[in-house]
């Protein structure tokens, strides 16, 4: 059979724009997606005790486009969430982001707005030009708040120091000079009522999308016609690695059971200095599941060898894509879209908006 579009990856990006293409404008769409399930990394399922575990990690909804999150909702129900985060520090546990309760529980202060600018003011490093991560960390709160919250998690992290990386690695991170300790500040968040993953199915309902799972595109894409192929997948490997292979972060999950009811505070809690983890999620935070003395834990431990989550946003591997992108720049009748081709880090609602946008920018035209 011959299909107008085939996609290549079965996450948020390539569900996205199928959908798009089946419904808007009509068409036939092959997806081809190398792992046994839909929905890239927001997959969840329940495990054996009934709780909805999002499998690579905890994904939060939140986005201040309205046009996003009114798409989405065409295929789910929300449960209002707004996420909060402590860092595990000194033996106290504080808000992540950092804002004025962090430095009073961290410091055994009293500050208001006032006091906190005070205080940043005397702590932060005068830098001339930021250039990297970690220079974002002491130009606008100082070494001493980089050594006990963002160093060692860094590290950890991407396995490099935050003097390697990209500012826009932490630059992410919002600094506050007031009492919000919401990790986000955008006006829609949530989770999916029933999950990502029935989100992701309801997305997909249509008759003229077919899913292939379990299969490299590269074994069968020969034996297909087609008139354009969508390409969200790792783009070292579209072009055979011909400039060298890409580095992409990866995290590999161990999850834990416990009879209890609560394991801890709040949904995730940051371990920047110790273990080898850097946080632990406790989804019944996440969904709010009514289920007594159960609860299931998640410990993620970053390397290189599970499956791509983050670009590696050192200046090496971004000038390696920049040999990968002129190639990109060329193809006709490609649209490269997502996190791995595009060899960018995107949110979750960037990842739809793009998706939604080169529809209706490359598509629809």
């Amino acid at each position: 059979m011959k299909y107008k579009y085939v996609i290549i990856g079965a996450g948020l990006s390539g569900i996205t724009i199928a959908e798009r293409i089946a419904n808007e404008l009509n068409e036939k769409v092959l997806i081809i997606e190398k792992r046994p399930h839909i929905g890239g990394n927001v997959y969840d399922s329940y495990n054996e005790d009934n709780i909805l575990i999002q499998n690579y990690g905890p994904h939060i909804f939140h986005t201040n486009e309205k046009q996003v999150y009114d798409y989405l909702s065409n295929f789910t129900e929300w449960i209002p969430y707004e996420h909060k985060v402590l860092s595990s520090v000194d033996g106290k546990l504080v808000p992540m982001p950092i804002c004025i309760d962090t430095l009073n529980e961290l410091y055994d202060l009293d500050l208001d707005e006032e006091g906190m600018r005070n205080w940043i003011e005397k702590e932060k490093v005068p830098i001339k030009e930021i250039k990297s991560s970690e220079d974002v960390v002491l130009a606008n709160a100082g070494r001493d708040i980089y050594e006990k919250l963002f160093k060692n998690y860094t590290e950890k992290q991407w396995g490099t120091s935050a003097k390697n990386l990209d500012s826009s690695v932490i630059s992410r991170i919002p600094f506050r000079f007031n009492h919000d300790t919401r990790y986000f500040e955008d006006k829609y968040q949530g989770i999916p009522k029933d999950g990502y993953t029935k989100m992701c199915e309801k997305m997909l309902e249509s008759d003229n999308i077919k899913i292939k799972l379990n299969t490299d595109y590269k074994n069968i894409i020969d034996d297909i016609e087609y008139d354009t192929l969508i390409y969200t997948g790792p783009i070292d490997y579209f072009y055979d690695f011909k400039y060298g292979k890409l580095l992409y972060r990866s995290l590999k999950f161990i999850t834990e059971t416990y009879d209890e009811d609560s394991y801890q505070e709040v949904a995730v809690v940051n371990y920047p200095n110790d273990y080898d983890f850097t946080r632990i999620t406790e989804f019944k935070k996440l969904t709010f599941q009514d289920l007594k003395n159960k609860t299931t834990i998640m410990k993620e431990y970053p390397g290189f060898e599970d499956e791509p989550c983050y670009p590696y946003p050192t200046q090496e591997y971004l000038d390696k894509f920049q040999n990968y992108k002129k190639d990109m720049d060329k193809e006709e009748n490609i649209i490269f879209l997502g996190r791995l081709a595009q060899y960018k880090y995107y949110n979750m609602d960037l990842i739809v908006k793009n998706a939604l946008d080169a529809f209706e920018d490359k598509i629809k035209v």
